[in-house]
């Protein structure tokens, strides 16, 4: 942990309920998003992520432009995507939106781009499913020699070559922070380091040291092609609360409804509260007070030798008020504490 430890905060803009037990408007939910990333630029948040989706219980289709809103309200937190879905979008109107939003938020944006665990974008904007790999191969090579020249000449399978192209705005200073994110794939891992990207596990499930096999062909790809390895970074969900029953309680009802709902879609069972508890002893889940959340958090860095830790603090119906006082205490206390626990130096035998 040689290195400035990092601390992110994404979101999906979940669609939460009013104090009447409601669901809120999608409008009001980007409203809240909006609120909750000040709060995390004002108590020493390093990073903003929101994710995109193309579903009725996320509230956010188009990240690059809520962003921006938040730019306008922040001074120094960095601003990304928690992913861009690239399969089914233009690279370049990618990188056009995310060098827009750099150059609005003075150098404070980076993406990460994925292939999503949802696949609605796909008959949205008129894409085959069937090209689910060939499409992200594809348009991520373009985004990356996007990322490295100011004229670009490309040539692939799927969209029309480019010859002495030059796209704008150019980023005024150095590179667009690009991350790759991948959720458990050998191949993913692999293509991210062949394109020298820093990598972003997603953990939603599971015990977060199993991902240390992938840490480690991380690390052989970037050998094998002699280059060093570029910084790895953990998304995995959390709630933070005055207590671990608080926190408990706070999430457990949320979480539960989404699991469930998408878990109707994908042939899960539902979720049982035994099942819940488990995940946040000893799976992915770093829930609870403060000390709690910062202990799970730094056993996950040093067991897979990242550089940084990104929350998703929201979680279905959890409130807008829940989220923030989350995102205070995650602020306040759970960084300051993660990053004691990883400077403590290991007794000499």
């Amino acid at each position: 942990m040689a290195q400035h430890f990092e601390f992110g905060l994404d979101t999906f803009g979940d669609i939460t309920t009013g104090p009447d037990g409601r669901p809120l408007t999608h409008a009001q939910v980007i409203r809240n998003v909006i609120d909750e990333a000040v709060l995390a630029d004002q108590v020493g948040v390093d990073a903003f992520g929101v994710g995109e989706h193309h579903r009725p219980d996320f509230a956010v289709s188009a990240p690059e432009v809520v962003l921006g809103a938040i730019a306008g309200r922040t001074k120094r937190i960095r601003l990304g995507s928690a992913v861009t879905v690239l399969s089914s979008d233009d690279p370049i109107r990618v990188f056009e939106r995310f060098s827009t939003l750099n150059a609005a938020s003075n150098g404070r944006a980076e993406v990460t781009v994925g292939r999503g665990s949802f696949i609605e974008s796909f008959p949205l904007f008129g894409y085959n499913l069937a090209q689910y790999e060939e499409l992200f191969e594809e348009k991520l090579d373009l985004f990356v020699a996007l990322l490295r020249n100011d004229t670009v000449t490309w040539q692939g399978k799927l969209r029309p070559p480019l010859k002495d192209q030059r796209i704008f705005p150019p980023i005024e200073a150095g590179p667009l922070r690009t991350w790759v994110g991948v959720g458990g794939s050998p191949e993913s891992v692999v293509r991210a380091a062949h394109y020298d990207l820093p990598l972003a596990l997603a953990i939603i499930g599971g015990d977060p040291a199993r991902f240390k096999p992938y840490v480690d062909l991380y690390h052989r790809a970037f050998a094998q092609f002699g280059k060093p390895v570029q910084p790895i970074a953990v998304h995995s969900p959390g709630h933070v609360a005055d207590t671990d029953a608080q926190a408990r309680e706070d999430y457990w009802i949320g979480y539960k409804a989404m699991h469930d709902k998408i878990g109707a879609e994908r042939g899960w069972p539902p979720m049982g509260r035994g099942q819940f508890d488990t995940e946040v002893e000893h799976g992915a889940l770093h829930i609870g007070a403060p000390e709690t959340v910062a202990r799970k958090i730094a056993a996950t860095a040093k067991a897979l030798g990242i550089v940084r830790f990104d929350m998703k603090y929201s979680a279905g119906t959890l409130p807008h008020d829940k989220m923030m006082r989350s995102i205070e205490l995650y602020g306040t206390k759970v960084m300051p504490l993660v990053r004691e626990m990883l400077a403590e130096k290991v007794p000499a035998a």
